[in-house]
């Protein structure tokens, strides 16, 4: 019996109607494995994961496959999204035991969830020296059958590999100036200078280490850390892995030249870029920074936002090609020369087909193209550019789209919040603000319950059963102290020390390490620990970072310590990697800089209290924290933000404050002065 139709992951709900006698991750399948002396088969991805899909149709739907299946294994699908801890507990398993990871992950457990096989997409028949998925299910049927001892030998010694496996970190102590210059160098070495990113194919959008770059330069003026960060952003923007129609990045290119995405948009990505190129806008103020910006955040409100008004996980990979009919990867995002001669025209068609690189060749598949804004293509007025793109996009809009997965993750929208409300403030786009506080507003109501606990996870305003992990505090906490900042209402700076404080008693160990599950969460056969980003930041080290900001408006000690802390894995990881710690590099840089508090006295009515407000947004001191608001009482009373408090109008005007290392500048009224006593690169 198939038991995922009353789930509320879409994925799981993907996988409802397949002939596998599928269960949901419980502690009722493996008593069923128990009773029946048959080992796991644990199943792990997500919704928008074209392989996922690929093995799923060749093998899920296959009835002689799920037939084996029914009979020689309990079967286990997992969401990887709702539940991240189950994914890192076996695909470190899988990494460790093969040498690479990835999804589909297929992994063979015993009842007492001991891994002892692994795998990745398994195809129907031995393909590039990959045994098929029969091959695989008899092969291991039969060890379990015929060399038990052996399988439980296998077992206990993954589990015992995994248990030793902890991050001695602390022997590093609070990374200093010489760290974010040691990995800058290793970054340097890494760096393509071609085609811009670090790296080889296939090539991922280096979102936190942009961040790192970014706040590098403000701190100190490296300006080769700018280059960097300026030429990846153009060299995305300009690929295929941006969709130049609609906005939005794909999760990576399978190439080196950012041409071919693989096509799925996530909602993480999304917002860690769209917040990306509004700092590198803040910086340089380049126009292309402002424009992908401002058409990333315009997707992801008009494409992943829902009715509830958080924001949708992701848009799948595949979609229904018109011409067959099957689901393929792609189809409704590449064209030919033909296409757009048919929707624009010959005249307006071969000058998009220079204009994006359309080519009779193709860059993708089948003569396909991704579309491109490849340099030194056709001059154009921005009327007529923006006329075509309008007509390409109202045509896409006819063919099938690809499909969506609705639930809402807190940590991504955490990240959305942030996005919006920055670039809302930077781009005076109030709608960008309120759809910020909207998905603010979702998270508090519906996945904070009445101790301040997250749930990871709702669907159409229905919360998930899957208790938050440590990336879901730390980034729901960077935006609610992000949309506190831009807004200047501290019932959201409130909300974000519930956050930080459950960080403190749930997910910190002794020594001052965190873990990616709370205390008191289901106990895996590892409690995950994981400083090092992935796709999005670390729960490690963006706990970190709202720790660091919490402590800087609010002057607690035990949140600042809490902080330093827990960044001492960046002193032992920064040098030698760099890309996968670049979250932490950044809020180092913040830490070294101070941060700076920054506070705005006024009127909020009061257009001179707004341009200091202002001023202070688009001051880009690493990780410097604003409250805006009402001034504070000359008894230093605190009301919605303690860094107002005694904070009092000078010349009765609106003033501005700015601290840093306990050392305080001289007040200001003057906007000019504030972006000054703002400005990078001071000692």
């Amino acid at each position: 019996m198939n038991r995922l139709a009353d789930e509320t992951s879409p994925y799981l709900l993907q996988h409802a109607d397949n002939p596998v006698d599928w269960w949901p991750w419980s502690p009722e399948a493996f008593a069923a494995a128990r009773e029946r002396g048959v080992p796991v088969l644990l199943s792990v991805g997500y919704s928008s994961c074209h392989w996922c899909h690929v093995m799923a149709h060749e093998s899920f739907e296959d009835e002689l496959s799920a037939a084996y299946m029914n009979e020689h294994f309990v079967n286990i699908k997992v969401d990887r999204e709702e539940r991240p801890d189950i994914d890192a507990v076996y695909m470190e398993a899988v990494q460790a035991a093969t040498g690479q990871g990835g999804w589909p992950m297929t992994v063979f457990l015993n009842a007492e969830a001991e891994p002892f096989y692994f795998g990745t997409y398994f195809p129907p028949e031995p393909r590039h020296g990959m045994p098929s998925f029969t091959q695989v299910l008899e092969g291991v049927r039969a060890a379990w059958v015929g060399r038990p001892e052996e399988v439980a030998e296998v077992a206990r010694r993954i589990v015992g590999d995994l248990a030793g496996r902890k991050l001695d970190y602390g022997k590093a102590g609070l990374p200093g100036a010489e760290v974010p210059g040691q990995a800058l160098l290793r970054l340097t070495r890494e760096y393509d200078e071609a085609h811009g990113g670090f790296g080889g194919a296939p090539k991922f959008p280096p979102s936190m280490v942009i961040e790192f770059l970014l706040r590098h330069h403000a701190r100190t003026g490296a300006e080769g850390a700018l280059e960097m960060a300026e030429r990846t952003c153009e060299a995305m923007a300009r690929g295929g892995i941006y969709d130049q129609l609609g906005g939005g990045f794909a999760r990576y290119a399978v190439d080196r030249e950012w041409v071919v995405p693989h096509f799925e948009k996530m909602l993480y990505d999304n917002a860690l870029l769209c917040r990306a190129y509004a700092h590198l806008w803040r910086t340089t103020g380049s126009a292309l920074a402002r424009r992908v910006a401002l058409e990333t955040a315009d997707f992801m409100v008009r494409e992943l936002r829902t009715r509830e008004g958080g924001f949708a996980s992701a848009l799948d990979a595949d979609s229904e090609d018109p011409a067959t009919g099957e689901h393929v990867e792609g189809a409704y995002y590449a064209w030919t020369p033909a296409q757009l001669i048919e929707v624009l025209g010959a005249a307006d068609g071969e000058f998009a087909a220079a204009l994006f690189g359309v080519t009779e060749e193709g860059t993708f598949e089948h003569g396909t193209s991704v579309l491109q804004l490849p340099a030194g293509g056709p001059a154009a007025d921005d009327d007529r550019v923006a006329g075509i793109k309008a007509r390409l996009l109202a045509a896409r809009a006819q063919r099938p789209a690809p499909g969506r997965d609705d639930k809402v993750v807190a940590a991504w929208n955490g990240l959305a919040v942030a996005a919006l409300a920055e670039c809302g403030a930077y781009f005076d786009r109030p709608d960008l603000v309120e759809r910020a506080t909207e998905a603010a507003d979702l998270l508090v109501r519906v996945h904070m319950d009445g101790r301040a606990r997250l749930a990871r996870t709702s669907k159409d305003g229905t919360v998930g059963v899957n208790a938050g992990v440590l990336e879901d505090y730390g980034d729901v906490a960077e935006g609610f102290l992000a949309l506190a900042a831009v807004t200047g209402e501290g019932v959201w700076l409130e909300f974000a020390g519930f956050l930080v404080d459950l960080v403190l008693d749930r997910f910190t160990a002794e020594d001052g390490s965190l873990y990616d599950t709370a205390h008191d969460a289901e106990q895996l056969i590892r409690r995950p620990q994981d400083p090092t980003d992935s796709a999005a930041p670390s729960g490690w080290t963006a706990a970190a970072g709202a720790l660091l900001s919490y402590a800087a408006h609010t002057g607690s000690e035990a949140h600042r310590t809490a902080a330093e802390r827990a960044l001492g894995v960046v002193g032992a990881l920064g040098p030698r990697a760099p890309r996968f710690i670049g979250q932490g590099l950044a809020v180092v840089e913040a830490l070294l800089d101070g941060p700076r508090e920054v506070a705005v006295a006024g009127h909020p009515e009061d257009p001179a209290t707004a341009a200091l407000h202002r001023a202070a947004l688009l001051g880009a001191a690493p990780g410097a924290v604003v409250a805006a608001g009402l001034p504070g009482k000359a008894d230093g009373s605190v009301g919605e933000f303690p860094l107002l408090a005694g904070r009092t109008l000078v010349g009765d005007l609106p003033t501005a404050y700015v601290c840093r290392h306990f050392v305080c500048a001289l007040p200001t009224t003057d906007p000019a002065e504030l972006a000054d006593q703002l400005a990078t690169a001071r000692p």
